[in-house]
């Protein structure tokens, strides 16, 4: 199993100005503005299920009440009709024509509406008979737009029927909604006619439209109200959250004096006084942590800085038993090896633990100098040449440089380089060590890669910790404080640089160093991609960033035989 840190350098956020991106961002983001959201998502579908309803049954309503008015209307009138027409002596043409006239003044003056028209229709119209054309009230009214089926109901079935249908009722004006009541009636010495009478429903669906534009001019106003409420109230209940938001905002960046304002004796008041005392609280662990740690911090400085004079007088007189050893018993010889090896030891461990107090205490700083980076390797596994001969383990670099100036405290980088070969030789298990070397316009990038035991996914998180060791029961070759990688991650830092790992069990690890040229500069991506033999390796990182399509950087193409035996020099030109 392998580890990765994404790094979130590499493709920077960008914000899609449309609107469905803004409200899924505002609805994600604002109670208040979900608050108000829903308020009128719900309101609009209230009013378009009401509002439907109640327009369906206004206008159901008022086509009812005009149409049953028409029906009785027209059924008095067409009984008047056919009384005048039964009590009819006439026997001629003339006559009958003269009392049809009659009936049909009778029908234009006996109407409550003034919207009535009327049209009379032979049933039979290719009848020899006729005695009365089709004729209508007005002539620019055609009686063909009598709708066919109507006049096919009244045709071939007794009674009063209607239809509704769009006819011109007014000169020179468009077509509006009718209803068309129609029945037979008898003519003496003539065929069946068909009486229809147009009843004009426009003024019932101007009402209906009136009607609806009122009850939508009332829905306007109504959400209006109610999403001016739903906002007030809202935002009197969120107010109090956002401002506890915010301090805690404050709070968490460090403004320990942050506090919240505190008005009334509401859950929102409560809710401040709580937030308050819990500021209190952790103003006060805080402040206590810190005078701990500070007092931690100067303890460890003080006691190391102490030990140091002592440690000096016990370093010479070890020194002196020492060289002096070959006069003394194998029992005093061993002694007086062990002793000094052991202060040897602890005068390393007194120096990191100094070193970890300045970095504690931010008081680390780097003396920054030109340097050729490639020179601080090489001097860096010449110090280490004997312990790779010692354990017959072979280390090869591998670059296409050959100088890179980098902006860099030499001291630093050249004991972070220390750290990693040598901690590569303690794990290696007598495999080589592989050095890649890279640069880019930006970054220097270095890794230090071993084929060894490796490292599980679990202490790949834990590398970096103080005094920590992957196998404690490993006895340690080549000393060391259990310091030496947290050291080395802090150096990394401290030059605006980041130390990356990656490892697998029984594959090996691989550490890598990527600092900027120039300090001050954004240095990008890590230079120096990794793969192990076929297949790629990510890292996890100490400080954050890594790249996510790496690459080979070194291929093996010309050999330059080093000093030493054990450490070789690879370009890729």
């Amino acid at each position: 199993m392998s580890a990765s840190v994404i790094d979130d350098r590499l493709a920077p956020s960008r914000r899609f100005s449309n609107p469905l991106f803004d409200f899924s961002r505002r609805w994600q983001q604002s109670l208040q503005f979900r608050a108000v959201s829903i308020a009128i998502i719900l309101l609009m579908i209230t009013f378009l299920v009401v509002g439907a309803f109640l327009a369906n049954q206004i206008a159901n309503s008022l086509f009812r009440g005009r149409l049953d008015q028409a029906l009785e209307e027209s059924s008095a009138g067409f009984a008047n009709v056919q009384s005048v027409l039964d009590s009819s002596d006439a026997v001629d043409r003339n006559e009958i024509e003269a009392e049809v006239r009659r009936f049909l003044t009778v029908l234009e003056t006996g109407s409550s509406d003034a919207q009535r028209e009327w049209v009379l229709l032979p049933t039979q119209s290719d009848s020899t008979q006729n005695f009365i054309p089709a004729q209508a009230q007005n002539i620019w009214m055609d009686p063909a737009n009598i709708p066919a089926d109507l006049q096919q109901m009244v045709t071939t079935a007794d009674g009063i029927y209607w239809q509704s249908a769009q006819m011109q009722v007014m000169e020179n004006q468009q077509p509006v909604p009718v209803v068309v009541v129609g029945t037979r009636i008898s003519i003496p010495q003539s065929p069946e006619y068909g009486l229809y009478l147009i009843y004009d429903f426009s003024n019932s669906q101007e009402t209906a439209t009136y009607i609806n534009m009122v009850m939508g001019l009332g829905f306007g106003i109504m959400l209006i109200v109610v999403v001016s409420i739903v906002w007030a109230v809202t935002r009197a209940a969120i107010k109090p959250i956002s401002s506890t938001a915010i301090s805690a905002e404050k709070l968490a960046a460090g403004n320990l004096d942050q506090r919240m304002q505190v008005t009334g004796k509401n859950e929102a008041a409560r809710l401040g006084h709580s937030f308050n005392k819990m500021a209190d609280s952790l103003q006060d662990q805080i402040s206590r942590l810190e005078t701990l740690s500070t007092m931690q911090q100067r303890f460890v400085s003080d006691v190391s800085h102490e030990l140091r004079t002592p440690l000096t007088t016990v370093r010479m007189a070890a020194e002196m038993l020492y060289n002096a050893r070959e006069g003394l018993d194998p029992l005093q010889r061993r002694s007086s090896e062990l002793l000094y090896n052991q202060v040897d030891r602890f005068d390393n461990l007194l120096a990191d633990l100094l070193e970890i107090s300045r970095f504690d205490a931010g008081s680390a700083t780097l003396d920054l100098v030109p340097v050729d980076a490639l020179t601080v390797v090489r001097e860096t596994v010449e110090v280490a040449q004997p312990h790779l001969a010692r354990v017959g383990v072979e280390l090869t670099v591998h670059t296409d440089l050959t100088e890179q100036t980098v902006e860099m405290d030499h001291r630093r980088i050249e004991r972070v380089l220390r750290n990693l070969i040598f901690n590569a030789i303690e794990y290696s298990e007598g495999k080589p060590i592989d050095i890649y070397i890279a640069a880019s316009s930006t970054a220097l990038g270095i890794a230090v890669r071993d084929h060894g035991v490796g490292l599980t996914e679990e202490q790949l998180s834990q590398v970096f910790n103080r005094f920590w060791r992957a196998d404690p029961s490993r006895k340690r070759t080549l000393g060391g404080t259990g310091l030496g990688l947290a050291i080395s991650a802090e150096d990394v830092r401290l030059h605006g640089g980041a130390l990356e790992v990656w490892g697998k069990p029984g594959e090996g690890a691989c550490f890598r160093i990527t600092i900027p040229l120039k300090q001050g500069v954004e240095m990008g991506n890590s230079p120096v991609l990794l793969s192990g033999e076929s297949e790629l390796l990510e890292l996890t990182a100490f400080t954050g960033s890594i790249p996510q399509q790496p690459a080979e950087i070194a291929e093996k193409e010309s050999t330059e035989q080093a000093s030493k035996e054990n450490a070789s020099w690879q370009r890729t030109d």
